[in-house]
């Protein structure tokens, strides 16, 4: 029997960085439980709302942070505050498909207008792949902006 996955990441500002990925990968931030949200309505002020009504001091309202498939058909992501920094290369990371389908000239064309997107919210470029058939229809590495590496695929 398969499993259901959530990835989580450390971060030192978890909505910050929801927010990011949010907006990277056309996700959405749930509601807090219980409440139904009118069309329009911003899920983190209802959040910030619920958390104040049970009584979670406003220091603490940062410490964590989740975002959803509103498709329903990719993990949920959920972010947690963590006092230290990141010391070293990820050793797992998430691979965006940016480009399925495409190759050569116009599926790198596709990666860089993506990171163009992804470094106007606050990714860093690292490197650029080049295609080298027949194992690579090349990629491309940023950094989110907490240092976390991922690649464009």
């Amino acid at each position: 029997m398969s499993r259901d996955v959530q990835i989580t990441f450390d971060a030192h500002d978890p909505r910050a960085l929801s927010t990011f990925w949010r907006d990277a990968l056309g996700y959405v931030h749930p509601g807090p439980p219980g409440v139904e949200l009118p069309a329009g309505a911003d899920p983190l002020a209802a959040w910030d709302d619920f958390l104040a009504q049970i009584g979670v001091p406003e220091a603490a309202r940062n410490t964590r942070s989740a975002i959803e498939d509103p498709d329903g058909s990719g993990p949920r992501v959920f972010f947690q505050q963590v006092p230290e920094g990141k010391t070293a290369k990820n050793r797992v990371h998430l691979d965006v498909r940016a480009a399925p389908g495409l190759q050569g000239e116009e599926r790198m064309t596709a990666l860089e207008a993506e990171a163009d997107r992804l470094v106007a919210l606050g990714a860093s470029r690292v490197r650029r792949f080049d295609p080298e058939p027949p194992l690579s229809a090349g990629h491309l590495v940023l950094t989110d902006p907490e240092g976390n590496e991922f690649c464009l695929d």
